[in-house]
């Protein structure tokens, strides 16, 4: 067994770019040494901005022999009456490699045939390193790559040295001339420098010595410690951790080495997200709160490299931060001078989209619908709702949004309050994108919640009703994203709505603009059924029994989380079992019979008459409980249609000569299939 080192060092890699590509360079590799059948025991990535490492251990010192069978003409054909070896053998024998004589006849299904058996023997993985690591430099797919020098080759950033060792040995590989060596090289500003590496073990140590923490997870965690420890050491509160900039400040360093810097307390007039988001976005700092998480005039921003003055680079980061803070505070007073109702008409210049016209014509159809949904789910909020509706995309007109298109919502809460709108007015306006993304905070209000809904069904009815559909690689709309908020909003506020019933008057809201078919309606709901089925089977819910619901019928969300719930509850009966197969067959006998009229008198034998009173008591029982829906009592007192209907099965033939008497037996199985169907198709429920 063996090891292998490989490491590309590049100028610095944009942080979102790193993770990604670790993940490819691991991926790739474990296809391509299983592709050479190359065994190993452990496979890592590590990274910086200037370093992507592959560390392998364990690895094969070679392929494993193997054995090659290769069938070539039918033995008739391979030879003459004489036994002499045809033009056919001795092409096929030399195609190859081999002579005529290495050929044995074998014995076939269709005859004797002439096989070649070669015992290939496997190669020695340094031979194989090379090419490997040749394909793994050309295997990483990024965003946006470019080109340097008078190559044709592309990468994220310009490669500055590679290193590949196999067992400590350098691999003779190189790569557009430049050819693989047994150093890496130290941090840019304090280790600026070759460093000789022995092997993976040595790998960490040595770029440790030379203030590089190669290990991502190791590197986050210390960027972790160091803004803690920035702000203990200032004594000014506490920092307000961001996950996501602490992965993206991670990728940011090598090293990270903290300082807390402070600004002008007059910035704290304005609205936190947008004080948070300017330090954020463009500075990568980390605001400071209280112990009751209020903003202090304090900020936490991480260097890449050790400093002596740490003043000096306090009052850089403050008079950075600082001309950043007054474009904001700038941009926020000048948008105050305008109500968001007087900006309004004004929504005519942006085009939400081409075929479906312009934002203030979205706003007007969402108005609409939002009083649709809030007199039916909301309706101690319809008035809240519709002039939330009217307002919910004014702040796109406003500078502090047009500098930061994140705090869309956010600063449209802030400037209703300010023009003197209601709480929850503004509210809604700033949960109407909520949630921003999948397993994100959603609404809180029911207004939020009703405006979240119609400016997201409008957007979804719209795109299909000009076929704007989704592809597999693009989805400019994210109408995935939209399609689950719609899901998990109606799940959170437990509201039974008709889903098709809502896209049609999304739908009907667009006039001509559109197709408002039913085809198109139908298109939109199996989208968004998609969407739940994939979406229950992450959270882990039974596959079969969401197959049984939504296989025969999908509309409201809710109700169907009950089926769903109430089905995987019981499917732990045995009688549940034995009764599925049972309505599987049942399935299969009334095919396209949906008649259920019943005529007692053409009962001829005991047990249809036995299952026709029992299917009479159990729908009386159940009606009540399907309407309320009780979906656990209806399935339990289902359950006792299992004897008579086994005992239907094998007493009574269902297709009896006489015409009456089996349509009369057709449609008592076809009723009894329909009582089922409203809860769920029992027959997707058989394994176990």
């Amino acid at each position: 067994m063996s090891e292998l080192l490989f490491e590309i060092g590049t100028e610095e890699l944009p942080a979102g770019f790193q993770q990604p590509a670790l993940a490819q360079l691991k991926d790739n590799f474990i296809r391509e040494a299983k592709e050479l059948k190359l065994e190993f025991s452990s496979v890592d990535c590590l990274g910086t901005p200037r370093r992507l490492a592959l560390l392998v251990e364990g690895l094969a010192d070679r392929q494993p022999d193997s054995r090659k069978e290769h069938m070539g003409p039918s033995k008739q054909a391979g030879f003459d009456d004489e036994g002499n070896p045809s033009k056919a053998a001795m092409g096929f024998a030399r195609s190859k490699g081999a002579d005529v004589g290495d050929l044995q006849v074998v014995e076939t299904a269709k005859g004797e045939y002439l096989m070649l058996v070669q015992e290939v023997k496997g190669v020695a993985t340094s031979d194989l390193l090379p090419g490997l690591l040749e394909k793994l430099t050309r295997g990483f797919s990024f965003a946006k790559s470019m080109h340097w020098g008078a190559g044709a080759f592309t990468f994220a950033r310009p490669i500055q040295w590679l290193l590949a060792l196999h067992d400590g040995n350098v691999v003779p590989f190189s790569h557009e001339g430049m050819a693989a060596t047994d150093t890496t090289r130290g941090h840019r500003f304090m280790a600026n420098k070759e460093l000789k590496v022995t092997g993976v073990v040595d790998y960490k140590t040595v770029l440790s010595e030379a203030f590089v923490v190669v290990d991502p997870k190791e590197r986050r965690a210390a960027v972790a410690v160091e803004i803690e420890q920035a702000v203990k050491t200032a004594g000014k509160g506490q920092v307000a951790v961001d996950e996501a900039l602490l992965d993206t400040v991670c990728n940011l360093v090598e090293k990270p080495y903290g300082v807390c810097g402070s600004f002008d307390e007059k910035f704290l007039q304005l609205p936190a997200e947008a004080l948070i988001t300017s330090m954020r976005e463009h500075q990568k700092y980390f605001p400071v709160v209280d112990n009751d998480n209020n903003l202090l005039p304090h900020f936490v921003a991480v260097n890449n490299t050790e400093v002596k003055d740490i003043n000096l680079t306090r009052t850089g980061h403050e008079r950075v931060l600082r001309a950043r803070l007054e474009d904001a505070f700038f941009f926020f007073a000048t948008d105050k001078n305008k109500t968001l109702e007087s900006r309004v008409d004004n929504l005519t210049g942006i085009i939400f989209q081409a075929k479906l016209g312009t934002m203030l014509e979205k706003t007007e159809r969402i108005e609409k619908l939002a009083s649709l949904l809030a007199k039916s789910f909301a309706p101690d909020f319809v008035e809240d709702a519709v002039r939330a509706a009217r307002l919910c995309k004014v702040d796109l007109l406003t500078e502090m949004v047009g500098e930061f298109p994140s705090l869309q919502g956010n600063m449209g809460a802030s400037y209703a309050l300010n023009d003197g709108e209601n709480a929850t007015v503004a509210q809604a306006i700033q949960e109407h994108y909520l949630p921003k993304r999948a397993g994100a905070v959603l609404p809180e209000s029911a207004a939020g919640a009703v405006l979240g809904l119609a400016d997201r069904f409008d957007t979804l009815s719209g795109c299909f009703g000009i076929g704007q559909l989704p592809t597999g690689t693009k989805d400019p709309f994210g109408l995935r994203r939209i399609a689950l908020a719609i899901l998990h909003i109606i799940e959170e506020f437990d509201w039974n709505i008709s889903l098709s019933d809502t896209i049609y008057k999304a739908l009907s809201l667009y006039g001509d603009r559109v197709d408002g078919s039913g085809e198109t309606v139908e298109l939109v709901l199996a989208y968004i059924r998609d969407r739940f089925i994939n979406d229950q089977l992450a959270k882990g819910a039974d596959a079969e029994a969401v197959e049984a619901v939504t296989s025969v019928a999908f509309d409201d969300v809710n109700d169907c989380l009950l089926k769903i719930k109430a089905l995987s509850a019981i499917r732990s009966e045995d009688a549940f079992t034995v009764l599925a197969a049972s309505f599987k067959r049942i399935r299969n006998i009334i095919k396209d019979n949906s008649a259920t009229s019943v005529d007692p008198a053409l009962f001829q034998e005991d047990a249809e008459k036995e299952l026709a009173t029992v299917f009479d008591q159990v729908t009386a029982e159940v009606k009540p409980l399907l309407a309320g829906h009780d979906y656990d009592k209806a399935l339990a007192a289902m359950l006792s249609l299992k004897s008579p209907v086994d005992e239907f099965f094998n007493s009574v033939m269902v297709m009896d000569k006489d015409e009456a008497i089996k349509t009369n037996r057709l449609n008592l199985l076809t009723a009894i299939a329909t009582l089922f169907l409203t809860v769920g198709d029992i027959s997707k429920m058989q394994q176990s």
